[in-house]
C-alpha cells in the first residue's frame, strides 16, 4: 500500500475546484498473486541450461543437437511451448527465422537468425496495444567473431531470456485485453540484428507497440567496483526521440519536454510499479538512452519511433562481460552460472510481470492530450480525448503535475470519465510539467500522455 501524494505544493493548490480528488495506490491483489508464481528455481535452472550448449554465438552451429545457437533456440521454443500448453494452449508460440548476411562487419557468411517468440493474444479486438519484453539468448566469447569457444553468458544475456521465459510461464493461463509479446531476440552481440528485424516488422505491419522493454545483462549484483547491490536496477531511456522529426523538435523546443519523450515516461511507469508491488527493488532511472557508448535491442525500436526502454543490473562486471573464461593475474574472467544472483534476476522478473500485467489491463491512453494555449493565463487548462478502446474499462483519468526539475511525477488527481478538460488554478504553464492517464476500476493505469499546445 502506498500513497503518491505528500504535502501539496502550497496554499495554491488548496484551492483546485472541480471534481478531481488525490489518488492513493494500491496494488491489485490479483497481480500480486502473479508475482508469487515467479520461481527462483525456473530461472536458476533456465540459464543454467542456456549455459550448458557451450556457445550461443549467433555464427555457431546451427544443427547440433547440444552445442550451439540451434541447439539454443529449438530449446527455448520447446520449453515455451510447454509454458503454453500449460497455460490453456492460448499462447502460441514460433521462430521468426529470416536469413543475414554476410555484412562485412560481425556476420561473415549467409547466415539463418531466429527471434524466439511467445504471443498471449489480447482479448479485446478493438484494443491493437502490443507490448513487448525480450532478453537476447546468443552469447560471445573474448573474440566477437569466435563461434566456437566457450561462451557461457549466463549474466549476458541468459539472465535476461530466462526473466522472459519465466514471464511467459506466469502470464500464459492469464487474459489481458492487450497482447503481449515475449521475445527470445537473436544475435545482439552481432550488431542488434534480431531486435533490427522484428522493429522493422513491427513499423511496416504497422503494430500498434505500446511499449517494449529489453533485459539485458541483469544477473549480476557485484560489480568491478567491489559494491554489491541486490536491490537496484537501472533504467535507461532516451529523453529526445531518436525519431523526433524537425517539426517535434521545433515544438518541443518551444514548450520543453527534452525529459518526457514516450520512453521516458515509460520508465517512471516502471518506478512507479516497482515501488508499489517490488518495494524491495530500488527502479533507478538513467537519463541517457543507454550505457556510456554502448547499446541494446531496445534501440532499433527507439528508431522506429517506439517507446522502449533498457533494464540492466546496478554495477557492471567488466570481467565477466564478453570474457574468455579463465584466471589471470588471480583474477577470474567469465560470465558463469555460479556467479549470478538468482533471486536478484526473479526480482527483475516479478517487476517486470507487474508493469505488462498492468499495462495490459489498463485502458489505452487518451488518444490526444492538449494544453489550451489560446490565450496566455497564470491557470493551465488541460483537454483530453477519449481512447479508442477499451472505454467499457474506464473509470476515469488521473492528472499529473510536476515541478520542471522533478524526474518523477509529484502529483496526481482523479478526473471521472465524464470530464475531458481539468483546469489548475494558479498553477503557471512555465513552472509546471503536465500529463494525463487513462485508469480502470481496478486502478490499472495506462502509460501518461505528455499535452501538447491547442490554439483553437
Amino acid at each position: 500500500m502506498r500513497s503518491l501524494l505528500g504535502a501539496l505544493f502550497g496554499l495554491s493548490m488548496l484551492s483546485l475546484q472541480g471534481l478531481a480528488q488525490p489518488v492513493a495506490l494500491h496494488p491489485d491483489p490479483r497481480i500480486q498473486q502473479l508475482l508469487k508464481r515467479v520461481s527462483v528455481d525456473t530461472i536458476e535452472a533456465n540459464i543454467r541450461q542456456l549455459v550448458a550448449f557451450g556457445t550461443r554465438h549467433t555464427l555457431s552451429p546451427a544443427d547440433n543437437d547440444t552445442f550451439g545457437i540451434g541447439a539454443a533456440r529449438r530449446w527455448i521454443k520447446r520449453t515455451l511451448e510447454r509454458y503454453a500448453a500449460a497455460g490453456g494452449g492460448r499462447m502460441e508460440v514460433f521462430l521468426d527465422s529470416f536469413w543475414y548476411g554476410p555484412d562485412g562487419r560481425r556476420v561473415d557468411r549467409r547466415v539463418e537468425i531466429a527471434n524466439v517468440i511467445a504471443r498471449l493474444p489480447g482479448t479485446d479486438p478493438q484494443d491493437d496495444r502490443i507490448f513487448i519484453v525480450s532478453g537476447h539468448y546468443d552469447s560471445r566469447s573474448s573474440h566477437v567473431m569466435d563461434s566456437l569457444s566457450y561462451a557461457p553468458g549466463a549474466s549476458d544475456d541468459a539472465s535476461g531470456t530466462a526473466a522472459v521465459m519465466e514471464m511467459a510461464r506466469v502470464l500464459a493461463s492469464e487474459r489481458f485485453p492487450a497482447t503481449l509479446l515475449f521475445v527470445a531476440m537473436a544475435a545482439e552481440e552481432q550488431g542488434l540484428i534480431g531486435a533490427r528485424h522484428l522493429a522493422a516488422q513491427a513499423d511496416s505491419l504497422g503494430w500498434n507497440v505500446a511499449g517494449m522493454f529489453t533485459l539485458d545483462i541483469v544477473g549480476n549484483t557485484e560489480g568491478d567496483n567491489g559494491v554489491r547491490d541486490n536491490r537496484t536496477v537501472r533504467v535507461f531511456s532516451e529523453g529526445v526521440p531518436s525519431a523526433e522529426t524537425p517539426e517535434a523538435a521545433r515544438l518541443r523546443q518551444a514548450i520543453g519536454g527534452e525529459n518526457d519523450s514516450p520512453s521516458r515516461q515509460l520508465a517512471r511507469y516502471l518506478q512507479e510499479i516497482g515501488m508499489c508491488y517490488v518495494p524491495e527493488l530500488q527502479v533507478k532511472m538513467i537519463f541517457r538512452r543507454d550505457r556510456f557508448l554502448r547499446g541494446g535491442d531496445h534501440i532499433p525500436f527507439n528508431e522506429r519511433g517506439f517507446a522502449a526502454v533498457r533494464l540492466t543490473e546496478p554495477h557492471e562486471a567488466y570481467t565477466r562481460q564478453h570474457q574468455d573464461v579463465r584466471v589471470e593475474n588471480g583474477i577470474a574472467y567469465g560470465d558463469v552460472p555460479d556467479r549470478v544472483d538468482f533471486d536478484y534476476v526473479a526480482r527483475v522478473t516479478r517487476l517486470m510481470t507487474a508493469a505488462l500485467a498492468n499495462l495490459a489491463l489498463a485502458p489505452p491512453p487518451p488518444t490526444a492530450a492538449y494544453i489550451d494555449a489560446r490565450e496566455l493565463s497564470v491557470d493551465t487548462q488541460l483537454l483530453w480525448e477519449p481512447p479508442k478502446a477499451g472505454r467499457e474499462r474506464l473509470a476515469g483519468y488521473y492528472v499529473l503535475v510536476r515541478e520542471t526539475t522533478a524526474p518523477q511525477w509529484q502529483h496526481k488527481w482523479f478526473v471521472p470519465a465524464t470530464e475531458t478538460s481539468y483546469t489548475f488554478k494558479g498553477l503557471s504553464k512555465d513552472d509546471y510539467f503536465f500529463g494525463i492517464q487513462s485508469v480502470d476500476h481496478a486502478g490499472h493505469e495506462s502509460l501518461v500522455q505528455f499535452p501538447r499546445p491547442r490554439f483553437q
